[in-house]
């Protein structure tokens, strides 16, 4: 039963075995329905199915959201003497940036492939609970700085984490070898587009705020630390399997 009416980010994933053969779909709000000619969904179906899929999963997946600000909250400042001061030029701050995004980018694909292919297969509550420990540690490490500088170290090391939870959508379908491939790549690449969206909208906006004395106050000093309470609520949930903010 579809929940659309209930909550618009449900998402539907269609397995439909036939004739030795099997087809996959994904059932949103855009697509209610689908019609299957001869059992058939066209490759380019799949694929932008897959991806925007992969950019559903990524906007609406806060713990991966928050992973990220709280490595990019800190790229436009650097500690000078103890203090965070702006950094000098937008150039800094992108490289700074690249690193970061390119280093989660190539663990979580990583993972996101050797978890899909059969070759990892860890507990749900494990992962989802180390994906939470993993944004209460960046978050505190932009509060008192353990690593300045190689942030892609961090992001690369919990990355390889996160990949492990962007694979649990995929590997749910338990999809066949002949629709794996179109999958795997589209859902990836849905992934990557909507992180690329969310650092093209942040980035700009903290750098032509670094300046303010208000930011290394309030963004990043409060953002943070806001950070770090919301992901120890879902660290404290998720490994112990209660509910303490519903």
């Amino acid at each position: 039963m579809l929940l659309f009416d209930v909550d618009p980010l449900h998402r539907g994933l269609l397995r439909l075995e036939d004739q030795g053969g099997t087809y996959t779909a994904v059932f949103s709000p855009d697509h209610e329905t689908w019609q299957l000619e001869a059992h058939l969904v066209p490759l380019r179906r799949q694929f932008l199915d897959f991806f925007q899929t992969g950019v559903w999963h990524i906007w609406t997946g806060f713990d991966h959201i928050l992973f990220l600000c709280a490595l990019l909250l800190p790229a436009v400042l650097e500690l000078r003497g103890g203090r965070w001061q702006a950094v000098a030029t937008f150039r800094q701050a992108f490289l700074d940036v690249i690193g970061i995004v390119t280093a989660f980018t190539i663990a979580h694909s990583i993972t996101l492939s050797l978890a899909v292919l059969g070759f990892i297969a860890l507990p749900s509550r494990l992962i989802e609970s180390t994906i939470a420990a993993s944004v209460v540690v960046a978050a505190l490490n932009s509060l008192y700085p353990l690593i300045e500088k190689r942030l892609w170290v961090v992001a690369f090391v919990f990355g390889l984490v996160h990949g492990l939870g962007f694979a649990n959508v995929l590997t749910d379908l338990a999809l066949p070898k002949s629709a794996l491939a179109i999958s795997l790549v589209s859902f990836n690449l849905g992934v990557e587009a909507g992180q690329l969206a969310i650092v093209a909208t942040l980035l700009p906006l903290a750098y032509l705020s670094r300046r303010s004395w208000l930011y290394p106050r309030l963004a990043l000093g409060a953002g943070s630390l806001s950070i770090a309470v919301v992901a120890s609520v879902w660290l404290i949930e998720r490994s112990l399997n209660i509910s303490i903010s519903s």
